[in-house]
């Protein structure tokens, strides 16, 4: 959540971050945290100057007492026994005042940075790079006409690909569970694994150490990194237990540092981990929805940094370049989109999705997003770092980016390989697959 700091001393440039990212009554909204911020401000002045009365008059009562001024020492009783109530009045004002301002924060979304350009919807994003043309300022997804011809007469569609080859197993995935939870068999089985171990391998190229963390967590965790309360109806809740089944792998990983003060010769910290993720995806529907193109369960690879403000933005430009080197070596056309205001998640001060080109579908497909949440998480996280010669501890910056998740890259890669005698394998995935043709 935003830090008090900043929205004290830069009232106006929070607010209108906020209605960048088109986030209603933005002003109000500040407003209210300010009024109950005095409040609790005002009753902790207060408090101060209560104990300190009550410290003075105390020191008397035992003088009093000792030269015989038994009324005047019971009245003093009196008068601080009054203070020590109004100090416990003055307590539940403070506390009442800081859980107001709590649940306040938690409603207020990130602030994006400067960079971030306006827009309410998808079709505002700018294009920043492709691999199919030099980008300019102009590029957005609304305007954006450059689309690959890969030459495949009658391209099909993965969901037919996958039952042609018999990769993947739809309606098995339905009677099993329900829609949206596919059964890999076979060559498809193995595609999966292939492409988890070849992601994986490259993280750690990279200086990412693996993490092997629960895929489910607790309520604290799920708050930490924002998907709570945001993202509630989103996410599988196990109530008798009060646990949910992770949306991705940040959440748990992310949490390793809630809590921790770190050394700054320590960061940045950079993991990897790869795990299944849950999301109900309430209210999708269509074609967005056909084949892999949606799921409730599906494969991931995240990474994660942890690492200090001045260095955050390098972190970034690392973890982009990484997650591009990946969709180079599938061989796949690719865009790269920084994100508008008004698209960007609650929690991101800056989101860049990267997006594969499908051939049957004839559309981008959405494989990644890698996000820098500045100091945003690591302030429900309470993720600190220790500057070398300082006794101050300072928040940390938070990062994190899907390298890669799998439905949609396997959707492109088996629509834009496909031919007569089977589908291609990407040069790269060869050793892992152990075959270089899927027939």
């Amino acid at each position: 959540m935003l830090t008090l700091k900043l929205i004290n001393e830069e009232t106006e440039r929070v607010i209108r971050g906020l209605e960048k990212k088109h986030f209603p009554n933005a002003k109000e909204a500040i407003d209210g945290v300010l009024a109950v911020d005095k409040k609790r401000r005002e009753a902790q002045q207060e408090l101060d100057k209560s104990l300190n009365e009550q410290k003075q008059l105390s020191g008397q009562i035992g003088r009093l007492m000792k030269e015989g001024k038994k009324d005047e020492a019971e009245q003093v009783k009196a008068q601080v026994a009054a203070l020590k109530e109004k100090s416990k009045q003055l307590d539940e004002t403070m506390a009442q005042a800081q859980e107001e301002m709590t649940t306040l924060l938690c409603q207020i979304p990130n602030i994006p940075y400067d960079e971030v350009p306006e827009g309410k919807a998808a079709e505002d994003n700018h294009v920043v790079k492709s691999n199919l043309k030099e980008c300019t300022d102009a590029d957005t997804v609304g305007n954006w006409d450059v689309n690959p011809s890969l030459g495949i007469a009658n391209p099909l569609p993965h969901w037919e690909l996958a039952k042609k080859y018999n990769l993947i197993d739809f309606d098995l995935g339905v009677k099993i569970t329900g829609a949206g939870f596919p059964v890999y068999i076979g060559k498809g089985a193995r595609l999966q694994r292939a492409l988890i171990n070849f992601f994986l391998d490259e993280a750690r190229k990279a200086g990412y150490t693996e993490i092997m963390p629960p895929t489910v967590v607790n309520q604290a965790s799920g708050y930490g990194t924002g998907q709570l309360p945001d993202k509630e109806g989103q996410m599988y809740h196990c109530e008798v237990d009060d646990f949910y089944l992770i949306p991705t792998a940040e959440v748990p990983v992310t949490n390793i540092y809630r809590d921790v003060i770190l050394d700054e010769k320590d960061l940045p910290i950079k993991n990897c981990a790869y795990t299944q993720c849950f999301r109900r995806e309430a209210g999708s529907y269509g074609k967005d929805v056909r084949g892999l193109n949606r799921l409730h369960e599906f494969s991931k690879i995240e990474i994660v940094r942890i690492d200090k403000p001045e260095h955050s933005k390098e972190s970034h430009k690392e973890m982009l370049a990484h997650v591009e080197g990946l969709l180079k070596k599938l061989e796949l056309p690719y865009r790269i989109l920084l994100l508008c205001g008004g698209d960007q998640s609650f929690t991101s001060a800056i989101c860049y999705d990267f997006e594969v080109y499908s051939e049957a579908q004839g559309r981008w497909l959405e494989v990644s997003s890698v996000s820098n949440f500045d100091t945003y998480q690591a302030n429900r996280l309470k993720c600190r770092f220790r500057p070398e010669g300082s006794k101050k501890p300072e928040l940390c910056h938070t990062l994190n980016g899907s390298a890669l998740a799998l439905p949609r890259i396997v959707a492109a890669l088996l629509e834009n390989n496909q031919t007569e005698n089977g589908i291609k394998v990407p040069a790269a995935l060869v050793p892992y697959m152990g075959c270089d043709v899927i027939d």
